[in-house]
């Protein structure tokens, strides 16, 4: 989603609903941006692995709030 002069790049694991975001210049490469992205994402991953962290749930409680569960 470009911003300016930056291009904001973000990936989701849809497994655990893991989401991060890059930000670069506009000008830089498609490709380049989303490889940057997707190897936060594994870093992030492995991280909370490390860590003993239950992965984020990816279906919130029953609410009787508004919203889209996708």
């Amino acid at each position: 989603m470009p911003v300016g002069g930056s291009v904001k790049v973000t990936a989701v694991d849809v497994a655990t609903g893991l989401e991060v975001s890059v930000v670069g210049p506009s000008t830089a490469a498609q490709h380049e941006l989303e490889r940057i992205a997707v190897r936060k994402l594994r870093y992030m991953l492995e991280k909370k692995e490390k860590e003993g962290q239950e992965p984020e749930k990816k279906t919130p409680p029953e609410s009787s709030g508004g919203g889209i569960v996708v």
